[in-house]
Parts: C-alpha cells; sequence; structure tokens
C-alpha cells in the first residue's frame, strides 16, 4: 500500500512538472475549458479569430499558405500566469518587481534552425494580465490592423531573417515561449509553451523584365557612367524586390564619382516621382544652418537658445535652458526632457504634432537632470523643429524662400514639396519630398565638400563638422550634426558611410573611402524591417556590385 502510494504521488509530482501547474505565488486564473486543460504548454495557430468557449481542437491550423490578405494568430495555453512562472526564476522579488524586470521569451524557429529570439518589452502587457493570464490570443498577420504587440514581433522575426528563411516551397514554423528576468543580467525559464505550423510559401511568378536592369533615359541633371558594375547582382537584387522579399522599396539610384551608374524604380514609382522619405529631411535642417553661418546669418552653432529666444516666457523655466546650445540640437544631446524613442516620454513626437505651436511645445519642456550632467545622445525631433525655426527667424525671407534661393536652385532642384509646422515654417522635422535624382545631387554635395559645380555652397569646414562622429550612439553607430555614421563590413573589408536617415528605411549614403553615393526610397513606414531590409540591400548587393564592378 505505502509503495503504491508513493508511486501515486511521484505521478502527480511528474504530472505537475510537465504541465508546469506550480504553487501559485499569486492567484492566476483557473484552468476552466476542456480545450485549454488538454493543451496545457502548446500554442496553437489560428487563421479565424474564434472565442475561447467555442475553440476546438479541429480548430487549430496545421498549414498554412503565407500569400496576401490572410489572417494568422496564435492562442497560447499556460500552466499557470507568467508572474508564477518568473517567481521561479528568482523568488525573492515581488509581483510588481518581476512584472517591471520580465516577460515572455519568443524563439522563431524554421526547419529546425534558429531564426529569430525576442525578449518581449516587459512593458508588453499589465501586471494584471501578468498575473492572472493562463491563455491569450495574439494576432500576429492581421488584414485589419488588429493592434497587438504581436504583429511587431511577428515583422520583427521576418526583418531578421524569417523572410529569407520562408523561401519558395513547405517549411515547418515553430514558436517557443519561455519566461525571461533581466536583472543584471538576463535569466531564462523553461519552455512553457510550444507549437508549429506548416508554411506553404506559393512560388511568385515575376516577369522577367522586371528584374533588368533598368536602362537610363538620357537626362541633363547627370554625366551617366560607363563604369561597369555587377549586373547578375543587381537583376537578383530586382527579382527579390519584385517578389516582395524586400517590401515597398521605390528606387534605388547609384552615383560613382559624380556619375550616375544606377537608377532602379519599383512599385509604380519613376523618375519624376517625390518620394517621402521622413527624417531624411532633418539633414537638411543641418545643412540650410550652415549656409546661414557661412551668411553671417548665424554666428556659430555654439550659440545659445536664450540668444534667439526669451526663454522665461516658455513653462518650466530654469537656468540650464539659457544655456542649451544650438550645437547640443544639431547633435540629439541637448538636455530637454524629450526621447522619440520613449513612447512615454513628454516632449515625444508624437505628443508636438496635435498642437498648435510646435517650437512652444519644444521650449515648454522641463530639462532633464541626467541628461544635462551626462551629455548623452538621445533622438529628439522637435528639437530639429526649434532650429528650423532659429534659421526662419535669422534668414532673409524666411526658411524656405532662403532653401531655394541658397540651396535648391544652386543644385538644379526646382520640383519639390516642403510640409509646414503650424506656423507655415518649412518642416524641418521631416517629409521634404523630391526625386531620386535630386536626393542623390544633395548627398553628392557633401561627397564634394560643399561644392557644385564649382560653387562653394557649404564651407568645407561645415561638411566635416556635420559629418564627423559628434556623438555615440552605440558601437559601431555615431552622430554627426544630423548625421548618422556607420560601417558595413563586406568580405572582410569595412565601408564607412555618413548618412540621412528616415523612417521606412529611407537612405542617402555618402561613403567615406568610395566614389559613391547611394540613394534608397522606401514607404515600408513604422515597418519594422524597413532599416533592416534597406541594410542588406547596400551590404549584399550595392556594395559588391558596383565598388569593384565585373
Amino acid at each position: 500500500m505505502k509503495k503504491a502510494f508513493a508511486l501515486h504521488f511521484i505521478l502527480l509530482l511528474m504530472s505537475a512538472t510537465i504541465f508546469a501547474q506550480t504553487a501559485d505565488f499569486v492567484k492566476s486564473d483557473s484552468i476552466v475549458y476542456p480545450i485549454h486543460r488538454a493543451n496545457i504548454g502548446k500554442v496553437a495557430f489560428m487563421e479565424k479569430t474564434i472565442a475561447i468557449e467555442n475553440f476546438k481542437q479541429a480548430d487549430f491550423l496545421a498549414a498554412f499558405e503565407l500569400k496576401e490578405k490572410t489572417d494568422l494568430g496564435i492562442r497560447v495555453f499556460l500552466g499557470n500566469s507568467l508572474t508564477n512562472y518568473l517567481h521561479l526564476l528568482v523568488p525573492q522579488l515581488t509581483p510588481e518587481e518581476l512584472s517591471k524586470s520580465g516577460n515572455y521569451q519568443f524563439t522563431f524557429l524554421v526547419d529546425g534552425k534558429k531564426i529569430y529570439v525576442e525578449n518581449l518589452n516587459t512593458g508588453a502587457g499589465s501586471l494584471e494580465s501578468k498575473n492572472q493570464r493562463t491563455v491569450f490570443r495574439v494576432p500576429l498577420i492581421s488584414t485589419t490592423n488588429e493592434d497587438s504587440w504581436g504583429r511587431f514581433l511577428w515583422n520583427r522575426f521576418l526583418a531578421n531573417g524569417g523572410q529569407e528563411a520562408f523561401s519558395t516551397g513547405d517549411h515547418l514554423l515553430k514558436i517557443e515561449i519561455r519566461p525571461y528576468l533581466k536583472l543584471n543580467e538576463v535569466v531564462t525559464g523553461n519552455i512553457i509553451a510550444e507549437g508549429q505550423l506548416k508554411i506553404i510559401v506559393p512560388e511568385i511568378k515575376v516577369d522577367e523584365k522586371l528584374a533588368k536592369v533598368q536602362a537610363i533615359k538620357p537626362l541633363k541633371d547627370w554625366e551617366i557612367s560607363t563604369d561597369k558594375f555587377d549586373v547578375s547582382k543587381i537583376e537578383a537584387l530586382n527579382r527579390k524586390i519584385a517578389t516582395q522579399v524586400y517590401k515597398n522599396i521605390t528606387s534605388i539610384v547609384v552615383i560613382k564619382d559624380g556619375k550616375l551608374l544606377l537608377e532602379e524604380y519599383f512599385n509604380g514609382a519613376t523618375r519624376k516621382s517625390l518620394h517621402d522619405t521622413r527624417s531624411v529631411g532633418k539633414s537638411f535642417a543641418s545643412t540650410l544652418f550652415g549656409i546661414a553661418v557661412k551668411d553671417h546669418y548665424i554666428k556659430s552653432e555654439t550659440q545659445t537658445l536664450s540668444e534667439f529666444y526669451n526663454l522665461k516666457d516658455f513653462q518650466n523655466y530654469s537656468p540650464e535652458k539659457d544655456n542649451v546650445t544650438l550645437k547640443s540640437l544639431l547633435t540629439m544631446s541637448s538636455p530637454f526632457d524629450g526621447s522619440d524613442i520613449n513612447s512615454e516620454s513628454a516632449g515625444n513626437e508624437e505628443n508636438m504634432y496635435p498642437t498648435d505651436n510646435w517650437v512652444a511645445f519644444a521650449l515648454n519642456l522641463p530639462i532633464d537632470k541626467a541628461k544635462a550632467t551626462q551629455n548623452r545622445w538621445d533622438y529628439f525631433t522637435a528639437g530639429v523643429v526649434v532650429l528650423g525655426d532659429v534659421v526662419h527667424k535669422s534668414v532673409p525671407d524666411g526658411l524656405e524662400k532662403y532653401a531655394d534661393k541658397k540651396l535648391f536652385k544652386p543644385l538644379g532642384i526646382t520640383n519639390y514639396q516642403w510640409g509646414f509646422t503650424p506656423q507655415k515654417v518649412a518642416n524641418t522635422a521631416g517629409g521634404l519630398r523630391m526625386r531620386s535624382l535630386d536626393f542623390a545631387k544633395y548627398g553628392q554635395l557633401y561627397k564634394n565638400q560643399g561644392n557644385w559645380k564649382g560653387q562653394q555652397i557649404l564651407t568645407q569646414e561645415w561638411v566635416t563638422k556635420s559629418l564627423s562622429r559628434q556623438m555615440t550612439i552605440s558601437e559601431g553607430e555615431y552622430y554627426g550634426y544630423l548625421f548618422w555614421n556607420k560601417t558595413y563590413a563586406v568580405e572582410d573589408k569595412n565601408y564607412e558611410v555618413y548618412y540621412s536617415s528616415g523612417n521606412g528605411g529611407n537612405k542617402i549614403l555618402i561613403f567615406k573611402d568610395q566614389p559613391l553615393v547611394i540613394v534608397v526610397t522606401s514607404t515600408a513606414y513604422n515597418m519594422a524591417y524597413g532599416h533592416k531590409q534597406v541594410d542588406k540591400i547596400v551590404q549584399e548587393y550595392l556594395i559588391p556590385a558596383t565598388v569593384n564592378g565585373h
């Protein structure tokens, strides 16, 4: 009898371990639905949104065709709530501490190969949901754009290798979910749910004409290059754009030795198209500021805001505001309590746009004491609006007319569109629309050290300051005067680039040690893959194809 009892007890323990039904540290939701009880520890894939009370085993997707206008989601069946799993990792923390430091870790595997691992941001999910939920549904692909962190997670998986892994044919997708805590280091628990799905990727038939290198029609603006390049590389790239491996790319222009080497358009764009390159326009604020310094309308970037505004007229005045330099706005290192990286920041750009005065919005912000002492980089769009306003107030006839006279007309740029602030000042936050060939002129101007066809539009000194590494963003990434800086590694060789960058993967790339300027435009706005796919295009196709040629 004792042996039978002992065996029964061991079996109970094993069952509890298998289904992760640990003793509650916090009270979690009961497992009440039979479908839940039968599938603890599983991730169910689903195409339709079916309420849990109506969800049946037959609704588990076994296969899914990856194509346009389809929905895909998952339902996760857990044996306990997230907080209870996190408690097993570090038992001494409170539920609040566990919630602030931990969340789910998602691992995506394709055909048995680990493709992408992400620790969900600790802010995804409320304390209540982390404490209680034992089953939840997450949309991954939604034709109705259902609001969900899962859609962004899926896009990041695609951007970080998933897209390439899903080549034409059948694949096995597996998702593993674990709890994680980030304290001094990341602590990860065992798998608490997993599931797999056959992914069918249909063949996309491409008109081979779309893969061919596009012939450059005669034009006045540029001399056409006769340099060789790797045609097969460019055709392979064009094929990937045509089959939507690289999505929403609208143009690629390559200038080599000051001549037009490549001019490619996609997805309905043409030579005449005006591209909204979003924050690429910020670099133009730096340019116009530099021209105003050259023309002595502004003394120097070391001037302070107090020389242009009575800061006591704005909210949250402090003496530190008087000492904020224009240079700190150019380098994204001002001490204002504003960050576009942090969605909760009072000075986030999304809070600025609905207001009736964007300059006042920026100058009303308080000073962040930590930033003031640390001099650290933090992306701050509202500060660039202030820079535009400073130029607007300082030059004759305002920023828009000054830009046309001093920058666009000398470059032969006649077709462009500004956006405007509520005060009808040309918007330097971004959104300046221009032809790809004209963005290329702008990049070449910097490649020429500020000179265009014998006219010194910018001083060499300003170009050097703008493109130099004024601030460190992270290892290998730097910031100048509203220009970025990083290095591409291709076949054991490094290629340093200065570049303008805008939402969606829009880029003007100016190579430091190569006679190259590259423009890529895209409409992949707010998509996780936007910038990553352009980096792949440059690193894996454009540099190898154009640097040495064939």
